[in-house]
């Protein structure tokens, strides 16, 4: 029996499941039995496959990540596909995060919900998941400003105004539009540069 069917067998029935915690994700990896190359984050105490990174996304984060540079100097870190911790049970890996300079728990300690002005997505195959379940965990865990990029339809979807878990505005930018950052007043960049 393969493992796909055995966790859609077990997913129809209400079974008690171990969950982990940041700390026991990191034993893992200490152990040996995770590596830096595999592509699995911590969500709710699961382990999660990442999706593959295709060309178009690989791009977008690339743009991302020298627009937001460029247009942060000074103010903020740019992080790319690293980590942040959520709570005890999540340690998910963004593909762009923006972070308040310097911020606590350096060295020892991933960045936290406070230490982030901006999460990013870049979706393709992975839409639905960014903008269900992704999407909840942010605003659950206090990300105050959350973007997918949706390589779909070359668009950015601007979540904002954290309020009692959930995100109460959702803005859509076409490639005509330029982005701003709430927490970072004065930076901008242009949508249709992050789309190639």
């Amino acid at each position: 029996m393969d493992d796909v069917h055995q966790t859609d067998v077990l997913s129809r029935y209400e079974v008690p499941r171990h969950r982990l915690t940041v700390r026991d994700y990191h034993r893992l990896g200490e152990a040996g039995i995770l590596s830096e190359d595999d592509r699995i984050e911590l969500l709710e105490g699961q382990l999660v496959d990442m999706s593959p990174i295709g060309p178009r996304h690989a791009l977008a984060v690339d743009a991302l990540t020298e627009l937001l540079v460029m247009a942060a100097a000074g103010r903020a870190s740019a992080r790319v596909q690293n980590p942040i911790v959520l709570d005890d049970t999540s340690e998910p890996q963004p593909d762009v995060t923006l972070l308040r300079k310097p911020w606590q728990g350096y060295p020892n300690a991933h960045p936290r919900p406070a230490d982030v002005y901006l999460l990013i997505e870049v979706a393709d195959s992975s839409l639905e998941f960014d903008l269900g379940a992704k999407r909840e965990l942010y605003a659950r865990g206090g990300i105050r400003e959350f973007w997918v990029v949706d390589l779909t339809s070359n668009r950015v979807l601007v979540h904002r105004n954290l309020s009692n878990g959930r995100y109460d505005s959702i803005t859509s930018v076409d490639t005509s539009g330029t982005l701003e950052v709430e927490a970072l007043p004065g930076l901008r960049i242009s949508a249709a540069q992050i789309f190639l």
